[in-house]
């Protein structure tokens, strides 16, 4: 991913060093692992002296030198190996084929870049919870279809995006377990050069599993049912991107994202302040969401393996993770400094004359007796009256003789009080907030 939508911890990851950092470590708790079987395999001071090299810094031009003669990423590595460590270097590698370490790698890749993003949930369920109970009893209008519908809380909004991003967390703790797999099984995955207790000893190392059952690479399965993840994590993160944007259209104003001290929001028109950060990850979760298409493509390989999976992957793994990092921080950032405007919360409220209480008015009547066909011709002749500019339906309502007959203007009173969705909110949030955020 380009600088501009990455952050360092993730970018890391995905570094040349880091990368050959842990491939590195792979051939040696192998080496390690062949040693202590004590079959003369690998002599039993020879780990010591691989792992005496793991501090180095690795020279990628001259790993790269080597790849342009070998065109073979993993034997160029182990080309640099044994110029560096010489002789002992035979060692390395033995029984291995070249994705036992490239996939092994990549899960511990995918497995560190998991933990900064869980990490990232977490910042933003925070943020989330907080201005849910900061705006828990501030009376909003819910729209659906645009229009709008009925009174809520503002708050609710915020306690959607929490439980919403609680389920992420889980979502992404079970896409960690699934990709946190060694495969150390040979060239189709048969162990027909090395005793499965390899595997098991440098995933134990690592901090994985051995896969069940390899063929020369870890199923790809996997690998997409962990992109698939981010890319619906992704769309949840634009669900709120476009939600802001709404809301910050100059019709609506009811919140405004963080606008930066010298900031510009326009090259022509000094007056703008766009909400260009919540475009910005509208756009992103584009990306994330077509990468995942590409994981799943990769799930059909040729047998037992074959490399078309290897150049998507190539991409799609930093890029997804570090994009997702980003994304999550950039709306962390924008819910943190979120400008909620309560004035114009509330003068929107009266926009369409009380109209917002039609299903108020609806069951009240249906409680007195009238039938659901009837009540709803009366509210809705009296909506349309509002709706050509004749008057505001709550006095239209109170001077109706169908509706007089039958509601007092206390009742009327009662069940148009903006306060009335207030009643059941605090079952709602107690079931929202009863789960915590994960430690």
């Amino acid at each position: 991913m380009i600088p501009r939508y990455s952050r360092p911890e993730l970018t890391n990851i995905w570094s040349d060093q880091a990368r050959y950092k842990i491939w590195f470590e792979v051939e040696a708790y192998a080496c390690e692992a062949l040693a202590a079987q004590g079959q003369g395999i690998v002599p039993t001071h020879i780990p010591d002296k691989i792992w005496s090299y793991s501090g180095r810094e690795f020279d990628i031009v001259a790993i790269n030198e080597h790849e342009k003669k070998v065109h073979h990423d993993v034997i160029a590595f182990l080309t640099y190996l044994s110029d560096i460590i010489g002789e002992d270097a035979k060692y390395l590698h033995f029984g291995m084929t070249s994705s036992d370490v490239v996939d092994t790698a990549f899960s511990v890749q995918l497995k560190k870049s998991c933990d900064h993003l869980l990490n990232d949930i977490k910042n933003v369920l925070h943020v989330m919870k907080s201005k849910a109970m900061e705006y828990k009893e501030l009376v909003c209008v819910g729209r659906s279809h645009g229009i709008h519908a009925e009174p809520m809380v503002f708050g609710m909004k915020f306690a959607s995006m929490y439980s919403e991003f609680l389920r992420h967390y889980h979502r992404l703790v079970n896409a960690k377990n699934e990709i946190s797999v060694c495969a150390i099984s040979g060239a189709v995955g048969t162990y027909a050069h090395l005793n499965p207790q390899v595997e098991a000893f440098v995933a134990e190392k690592l901090g994985l599993r051995p896969e069940n059952i390899s063929t020369q690479v870890i199923p790809r399965d996997r690998h997409a049912y962990f992109f698939t993840t981010l890319a619906v994590i992704a769309s949840s993160v634009e669900r709120i991107a476009v939600e802001i944007r709404h809301l910050q259209r100059t019709e609506v104003a009811e919140v405004y994202e963080p606008f930066r001290d010298g900031q510009k929001g326009s090259s022509a028109m000094p007056h703008k302040r766009n909400p260009i950060l919540s475009e910005n990850i509208t756009g992103l979760a584009r990306l994330v969401r077509a990468w995942s298409i590409a994981a799943m493509e990769n799930v059909a390989l040729w047998h037992e393996r074959d490399i078309s999976h290897s150049s998507v992957e190539r991409v799609i793994a930093p890029d997804s993770t570090i994009t997702m990092d980003f994304m999550l921080a950039r709306l962390t950032e924008i819910l943190n400094g979120i400008n909620v405007v309560p004035e114009n919360i509330t003068a929107n409220l009266d926009t369409t004359g009380g109209l917002i209480y039609s299903q108020s008015i609806l069951l009240a009547l249906i409680s007195k007796g009238v039938t659901r066909e009837d009540a709803y011709s009366i509210v809705q002749s009296n909506s349309k009256q509002v709706w050509q500019g004749v008057g505001d339906f709550l006095t239209i309502t109170r001077n109706d003789p169908r509706i007089q007959s039958l509601l007092s203007p206390e009742e009327v009173n009662k069940i148009t009080d903006r306060n009335y969705c207030l009643q059941n909110i605090d079952t709602v949030f107690d079931r929202v907030f009863s789960e915590q955020i994960p430690e």
